[in-house]
């Protein structure tokens, strides 16, 4: 569905913030109107929206996180709670559009009445994202694996593999996993040279002790 294309707008909140590396970018009125893009309603942007968009923000990672911890229930109580206090009017659109015909391509569109900028954004980007989760699955809302990026992602993929916010994050996964294989390796092999040393020891000092206290004999 077109809708869930406004799943995207939640993907840009959440990441706004790293946790795990404390930066956050969300902390100006330039900031907001950025996470808008190119829409009109980055206009009416104001400082109270910086605040607004921060709860909603943390409210969205929490939706993520549940959903990706496997309890879509939870994440689809946060969602809805989202839904309810930030309503949308959905509208058919598409005058703006023609086909090959000239005609109207219509399709649905989310129309914003809110009373202010960051209610207008937290309404699109809620309602996209259940739009997505809806008609692809919870499981499709996922947190970053790689240490320590814990940005939210949208699986896309034909075969629900994806576990990586980006490329940079999987390549840098991949490279960390392969580096502790390596390191277990070398400990492992350096195990089994330290147990070969000690079985080879005790015999060693057992063959010596036999040969001091042996009797001389007498020719």
């Amino acid at each position: 569905m077109e809708l869930a294309y406004y799943s995207d707008l939640a993907v840009r909140l959440v990441n706004s913030e790293e946790p795990s590396r404390g930066t956050d970018t969300l902390t100006s009125v330039e900031a907001v109107r950025a996470l808008f893009g190119e829409s009109q309603q980055a206009r009416r942007t104001t400082d109270a929206d910086v605040t607004r968009l921060r709860s909603v923000r943390a409210r969205l990672r929490a939706v993520f996180e549940a959903a990706a911890g496997g309890d879509e229930v939870l994440a689809v109580d946060l969602l809805n709670a989202l839904l309810i206090e930030f309503p949308v009017s959905p509208q058919i659109s598409g005058h703006e559009t023609r086909d090959e015909d000239g005609r109207p391509k219509w399709h649905m569109h989310i129309a914003d009445y809110a009373a202010n900028a960051g209610a207008g954004y937290a309404a699109t980007a809620s309602m996209g994202l259940a739009f997505h989760l809806t008609e692809l699955g919870a499981d499709r809302l996922g947190i970053c694996e790689a240490s320590p990026c814990r940005n939210a992602y949208l699986d896309t993929s034909t075969n629900r593999s994806r576990r990586y916010c980006s490329d940079r994050c999987a390549t840098r996964a991949n490279v960390a996993a392969y580096r502790a294989r390596k390191r277990l390796d070398a400990e492992r092999t350096a195990g089994a040279e330290r147990d070969r040393r000690q079985d080879r020891e005790p015999t060693g000092r057992t063959a010596d002790t036999a040969q001091e206290t042996s009797p001389a004999i007498d020719r």
